[in-house]
């Protein structure tokens, strides 16, 4: 992937080129159960849930672990904060040898589940702060994981924002006031907006009505963009967003390409399919006998810029050069 000028990447220090791997012994004898918890609907199979699962199965593949020969995985999948809970505790009681968990959500349910499974995380905003670990390098306890980034990681959507649409001069950052990252990722907007001559807001919401609210609100004034959360709300009602920004000419940047892949202009942030594979290797090292609290937290390697094209044209925006050149994939 090219090194992007306007970005500079995160945790080379923590690269996992950087830690270099046990050699790995035969499995053991006998089946291993593994967890797996993820926020997406259990209904809805096309939700980007299921393909962070399928990446972490096929990581687990390639070191020798093939699917009711030496493993077997007990799946949870909800959007739903309760539910989510309820599934959190139904893997604490089947105790698997270990458990993999993607986002900040299904790592508080899970923590507050079971205090002696073994975790490990992908795609979890600065660990550290939120709590979950003590440090990158000695995460002690029970978790470990690859790391979303810091929470600084939001300005730089501010920054892809400005350099998408030079003229904007106001920003609405829709978030979940119920996601324990969200005050984070909000302080980090709120200090780097005016360097970037940007007022910045921010507007809770918690289903679609009120996001629907917000954009229109939004809307009504000129030179206004949005930063949206990687939330399950936002998640959930991703296409309804993507629609209602082209329908009020808004420009929007999200964080994952999945949200762009559904009518998003554009997106700046880590690969999550490639964290949920290299969090596979974890799992392989504790089934062997590893120990989370020896397994160093891990940053993205692998970033990746996506601009929508379509939807660019649909807003009125012109993207320049540049942009399309820096980007690893242009939908059109």
């Amino acid at each position: 992937m090219r090194r992007r000028e306007f970005i500079a990447v995160l945790g080379a220090a923590a690269s996992p080129a950087l830690w270099p791997l046990v050699a790995r012994a035969q499995p053991a004898a006998g089946m291993r159960r593994v967890g797996i918890l993820l926020i997406a609907s259990r209904t809805d199979t096309a939700s980007p849930g299921y393909a962070w699962a399928d990446a972490f199965k096929r990581g687990l593949t390639g070191l020798g672990w093939t699917e009711d020969r030496n493993i077997r995985f007990e799946e949870r999948y909800s959007n739903d904060a309760n539910e989510l809970a309820i599934n959190a505790r139904e893997l604490a009681r089947l105790a698997p040898d270990a458990i993999f968990v993607e986002g900040s959500p299904a790592l508080r349910a899970m923590r507050r589940a079971s205090v002696d499974i073994p975790i490990v995380f992908a795609s979890v905003i600065d660990p550290v702060e939120q709590g979950f670990v003590s440090s990158l390098a000695h995460p002690g306890g029970y978790i470990t994981g690859f790391a979303l980034a810091e929470f600084g990681l939001a300005t730089k959507l501010l920054d892809l924002l400005k350099k998408l649409v030079p003229s904007l001069e106001r920003v609405g950052y829709l978030y979940d006031p119920d996601q324990p990252a969200s005050p984070g990722n909000w302080a980090e907007i709120e200090a780097a907006a005016p360097s970037l001559a940007l007022r910045a807001f921010k507007v809770a919401v918690r289903n679609a009505a009120e996001i629907e609210r917000a954009i229109t609100a939004l809307a009504g004034e000129p030179g206004s963009g949005l930063l949206v959360e990687a939330a399950p709300v936002n998640t959930r009602n991703r296409e309804t967003i993507a629609v209602l920004a082209v329908q009020h000419r808004v420009p929007a940047v999200y964080q994952f390409r999945y949200l762009v892949e559904s009518g998003g202009l554009a997106s700046y942030g880590p690969d999550q399919l490639d964290m949920c594979r290299r969090a596979a290797s974890y799992v392989d090292r504790i089934l062997r006998g590893e120990k989370p609290r020896d397994l160093p937290v891990q940053l993205p390697t692998k970033f990746e810029l996506v601009i929508n094209l379509k939807t660019a044209k649909a807003i009125g925006l012109d993207i320049p050069s540049t942009m399309l050149n820096l980007a690893d994939e242009v939908i059109e």
